[in-house]
């Protein structure tokens, strides 16, 4: 598996956070705070946007180093990734992520 597979099978390298930092493009920093602030209903700002990777070592979002349900449980689990776990196939959590991200699903199955 790609080292850019978050936990819950989303491919980092296609985030738009992941994308700034990368590339330090304050643009995408800004048009992706404004998205994210709007989506989410909360002040997020770019200098929020900041992220080397779910799983890497480094930068990450307010919303996946502190909030992410998914990525918490995986590491108390001691799991690389959902893929690992037993419960993947039940766990509502990540199922949310894969009713509206079938691809994430195949990314840690396939």
């Amino acid at each position: 598996m790609r080292p850019n597979i978050a936990y819950c099978g989303l491919d980092c390298e296609q985030c738009d956070a992941y994308i700034a930092t990368l590339h330090d493009d304050q643009a995408l920093r800004e048009k992706t705070a404004k998205l994210w602030a709007a989506l989410n209903h909360a002040p997020i700002l770019p200098e929020h946007i900041n992220c080397q990777g779910c799983r890497a070592d480094g930068a990450k979002t307010v919303f996946c180093e502190q909030l992410c349900a998914v990525r918490r449980c995986a590491r108390q689990r001691g799991a690389a990734t959902c893929g690992d776990c037993p419960e993947m196939e039940s766990c509502p959590t990540v199922g949310a992520i894969f009713a509206n991200a079938p691809q994430a699903k195949k990314n840690l199955i396939g």
